[in-house]
């Protein structure tokens, strides 16, 4: 029983440490920042990616574009790709958020299903998509969100993937890939002001947006991110200032901005609005 206990309290330090036995202090004031501060740390979503952004979103888009939103690794559970546990399940040995699927889907879930059903009350053209099987091997099999994805922006239409990104040293931290099938949107350029930005050739281009899709990482699921996602006191303030922050950046990115909206006048830090001549090469995805 001796080892147990010990076992137990060192679990305990460890949820402790990283924050998931504790409200966040920084809970009250995310609630309402309307994106990461220039120091490039959010007190929400953490920090945010200081790669250097090579691109910027010039290219102006209906209103009512289709907008189509996907949860990251919905169909890849149990096969390549499946998304990060987290810190918390992968370093601290707490439960999965739903046994079967990694953490970081449970989280792209809720984010994605939220933003949709926030963005259809504010009045944008926006669905979400969930494949009928969380494990599809074959990466053009028609009902992945790759090939969807694909078709909703050959069509026209934006495509939207949201992740969680690694945490500790493998991951960069919240910002935006663009979809390399057409020069960058003033959508793509809302979120990157909102979440930051990645290179358009992040690992050598990954291969949502080669297929047109367009990845948002929210944040790495570490602290402060994952303690505030996981605690069910802070849960549902945390999912609701995301959602908020993503479709009022869609709002923007299409040209209807919230009503009591003030823009803030940045530098642009990011290159040409016109994606590279040739498709990178083939990556696995993002998050």
């Amino acid at each position: 029983m001796g080892h147990v206990r010990r076992r137990v309290r060192m679990l305990a330090r460890g949820l402790a440490l990283s924050g998931l036995l504790t409200l966040p202090l920084a809970m009250a004031a995310a609630a309402q920042a309307p994106g990461p501060p220039a120091a490039g740390r959010d007190p929400l979503t953490g920090p945010r990616s200081r790669l250097p952004r090579d691109w910027q979103g010039a290219r102006v888009v209906p209103t009512d574009v289709p907008i189509l939103v996907m949860a990251g690794h919905a169909d890849s559970q149990g096969v390549a790709g499946p998304g990060t546990a987290g810190e918390a399940v992968d370093r601290y040995g707490a439960r999965a958020m739903q046994p079967g699927i990694r953490d970081e889907l449970y989280w792209n879930l809720q984010v994605a299903q939220r933003v949709v059903s926030l963005g259809r009350q504010r009045g944008l053209n926006i669905r979400f998509y969930d494949p009928p099987l969380r494990r599809i091997a074959d990466d053009d099999d028609p009902r992945t969100n790759w090939s969807v994805g694909k078709r909703h922006a050959e069509a026209g239409g934006y495509a939207l993937e949201i992740h969680f990104d690694a945490y500790g040293p493998d991951g960069v931290g919240s910002g935006v890939i663009p979809a390399l099938h057409r020069p960058f949107s003033r959508i793509d350029e809302s979120l990157a002001q909102a979440f930051g930005g990645y290179p358009m050739q992040f690992r050598g281009g990954l291969g949502g947006p080669r297929r047109g899709i367009t990845l948002l990482e929210i944040g790495k699921l570490e602290a402060p991110l994952e303690p505030a996602l996981r605690n069910p006191a802070s849960r549902e303030q945390a999912l609701a200032t995301i959602s908020e922050r993503v479709v009022t950046a869609l709002e923007i990115g299409v040209g209807r901005p919230p009503a009591g909206f003030t823009a803030v006048s940045r530098q642009p830090d990011g290159g040409g609005s016109a994606p590279p001549e040739r498709d990178p090469p083939a990556s696995s995805g993002g998050g």
